[in-house]
């Protein structure tokens, strides 16, 4: 086996693990945003709950369904975004997109999980899929009370 295709196989565990074993699913009772955001393409829902305490994102979690890219990307989204700022959750949300597009990127999270999703660029009509949970994040960020982005 080529060690492409052992990458490969290698994502697609991360990626079904993160779908079958979701972490940060379930509603957050103390949070202090929450939106909600579907993909009427197929259905993909996700209800994105954040705990923002000044400018930091102290706590995330989601609930929905839809595909296991969408989930398993709503759950290496929280897990990326806990401990940093909303500024940094916005840089690691456009440089996923920037991932998913086929584009060169930074590393988005300590663990490599994310990078499971680049293959979805081979995939064009998926993008929206692993897009979902990030775009949730930030459309709250923006939409929160003062809107403001603490520098």
């Amino acid at each position: 086996m080529s060690s492409s295709r052992k990458l490969d196989q290698l994502y697609r565990q991360v990626i079904m693990d993160h779908y079958k074993n979701p972490r940060n699913k379930g509603e957050l009772t103390d949070s202090n945003i929450t939106i909600d955001l579907n993909n009427p393409t197929c259905g993909d829902q996700i209800h994105l709950h954040l705990k923002i305490e000044a400018g930091t994102i102290t706590a995330a979690s989601f609930t929905g369904e839809g595909c296991s890219i969408s989930m398993a990307s709503a759950s290496m989204m929280t897990m990326s975004i806990i401990g940093h700022t909303e500024k940094e959750a916005l840089e690691m949300s456009r440089q996923f997109s920037e991932m998913v597009q086929g584009h060169d990127h930074e590393p988005i999270d300590e663990d490599g999980d994310v990078e499971a999703l680049a293959g979805v660029a081979k995939f064009p009509a998926r993008i929206k899929c692993a897009t979902l949970a990030w775009k949730a994040m930030e459309r709250a960020i923006y939409e929160k009370e003062g809107g403001d982005i603490d520098d």
